[in-house]
């Protein structure tokens, strides 16, 4: 079995240089991030479209989902696809009410073990996260909130890639209630995934946003208009 295996966004290392959680510790006050775990079978579109599909989760539920980078790669020669496996991945929202999951990593330390190469078996309950599959870590603006429809919507921004492009920021449609007074705060989410929504468990406010241009943030909690758009961490 390799000893490759995947930690947070998408890098690589030997595994026995990995960290002991699939979401890494937040480093700065302000870093913007989404992402999560769930379990399930990833169903590929056809032959034809490996990286495209569907996860589908152990109540059967199907989630729009594709593959990022050298996953395909490691489920093609080291996973059971016919087998649920806990997977990295990273949320986004294209539709009202369907959410799109990007598969950036699996966390299986029982199965992607040094230990294997020996022929010896790793115990299962590494395996487990104390937060339970389907937890998000949702890190980033409130743009809109209305505590009453348990509505909230969050933009995420992401950090340039390597080759100098600047991914634009997205916005992440969640269910829960977070008070208007922290509109235009930059805020830190636990959330668990249900169905196709994914539900704010507890809210931690960080700080105010900077205003621009002198504005002040504005009272109304109006629904942004611009369609979010999917890119990689």
């Amino acid at each position: 079995m390799s000893k490759l295996a995947r930690v947070a966004a998408g890098q690589w290392m030997p595994l026995n240089l990995m960290r002991d959680h699939p979401i890494p510790a937040v480093t700065e006050p302000l870093q913007y991030r989404a992402i999560g775990v769930v379990r399930g079978m990833f169903r590929p579109e056809s032959e034809d479209q490996s990286t495209r599909g569907h996860l589908v989760d152990t109540d059967g539920q199907e989630l729009d989902a594709v593959v990022l980078g050298r996953m395909l790669t490691l489920m093609r020669r080291h996973l059971d696809m016919s087998k649920p496996h806990l997977w990295v991945v990273y949320p986004r929202c294209r539709e009202a009410g369907q959410l799109h999951l990007q598969i950036a990593g699996i966390w299986e330390p029982s199965t992607l073990s040094p230990s294997d190469e020996d022929g010896a078996t790793t115990d299962a309950s590494l395996d487990e996260l104390p937060e339970g599959d389907d937890y998000f870590s949702i890190r980033g603006e409130l743009i809109y909130t209305k505590p009453e429809a348990s509505e909230v919507v969050v933009k995420v921004r992401q950090q340039p890639r390597a080759d100098g492009f600047r991914p634009l920021p997205f916005k992440l449609q969640l269910s829960g209630d977070v008070e208007l007074a922290h509109l235009r705060h930059f805020v830190s989410l636990d959330v668990r995934r249900q169905g196709q929504m994914l539900e704010v468990q507890a809210a931690e406010v960080i700080a105010p946003m900077p205003t621009r241009g002198g504005k002040g943030r504005g009272g109304a909690s109006r629904r942004p208009t611009d369609r979010s758009r999917s890119a990689r961490n």
